[in-house]
């Protein structure tokens, strides 16, 4: 299934999206896509339902796909031609950090710059919705918590995040830093998540092309090892890192984003997004 939230902001509705890419009302059924929707229990009842016999909508504006988003969790260099082109070691264990729940907005919302950026940047990813609580949980048992999948791109200013001292969370935690989707599809119809084809392009140009296939921490061992540091609870995010591409690896000179740069990003099976970059505009931020 690929679930997805539409429409006014405050006035989102649940929604499916069918196999000839019709959008589905969920609203008989529920009220909203929340985390307990994703749990087995709930994407269970969801497919016991005929999609057929549900109304055609049209599609409005994408929100993020669910819901009650309690962390989004964000994995760092996790690619070693990403950390290459960073000009940084290889991480021993994954490197984690956290992103704003601000952070987080619908695939196609604009991407407002923060006042004085400077070297904000893209990144592709791949995000693992958690549907069951986890624990301590092990590798071979990590992939029965996980929900589904969804695009997200990890926009990041990278001088607040490198050259401002301290942790990373300064780059990356500026709101709608995080778009999330369009939709979340199960993982019944992704099948293996470390065989996932990706990409990122700025103005029609081509930066990323990369595959999941070459993520030094896949996703059952991602899973497991935050379980050891703090519970994962149904509708979390993780967000994987990213392939090489990105702006700051660009030799001999990068290349960061600017007001009227328009972004378009995808991972196979998992849909595309595209936003707009525009200077600090707090209206913009929450519409």
């Amino acid at each position: 299934m690929k679930l997805l939230r539409h429409g006014p902001k405050g006035h989102e509705k649940p929604g499916l999206l069918d196999a000839q890419g019709q959008v589905r009302d969920l609203s008989a059924l529920m009220p909203d896509i929340t985390p307990m929707t994703l749990t087995p229990a709930g994407l269970a009842a969801l497919r016991s339902v005929d999609v057929s016999t549900l109304p055609v909508v049209p599609q409005g504006r994408l929100a993020v796909p669910w819901s009650g988003m309690g962390k989004f969790i964000a994995i760092g260099l996790n690619y070693a031609d990403h950390a290459a082109e960073s000009g940084m070691p290889i991480p021993k264990e994954p490197i984690v950090f956290m992103k704003t729940l601000e952070c987080a907005v619908g695939a196609n919302h604009p991407v407002v710059l923060p006042q004085g950026s400077v070297k904000s940047d893209w990144e592709v990813e791949l995000g693992i919705v958690i549907g069951s609580t986890a624990r301590y949980v092990s590798e071979a048992d990590a992939l029965e918590h996980v929900a589904g999948y969804c695009v997200v791109n990890d926009v990041s200013e990278r001088e607040y995040q490198l050259e401002r001292g301290g942790t990373w969370d300064k780059g990356k935690c500026c709101d709608t830093f995080g778009p999330v989707g369009p939709w979340m599809v199960t993982v019944d119809e992704v099948g293996d998540p470390q065989a996932l084809s990706m990409w990122l392009e700025v103005n029609g140009h081509r930066y990323q092309s990369g595959s999941t296939r070459t993520m030094i921490f896949g996703v059952a061992t991602l899973v497991s090892y935050l379980s050891r540091f703090m519970t994962l609870r149904p509708g979390d995010l993780i967000t994987t890192g990213t392939p090489p591409g990105v702006g700051l690896g660009i030799k001999p000179n990068p290349v960061f984003l600017k007001a009227g740069d328009v972004m378009r990003l995808g991972i196979e099976k998992l849909g595309e997004q595209q936003q707009t970059v525009h200077a600090w505009d707090p209206a913009l931020i929450d519409g």
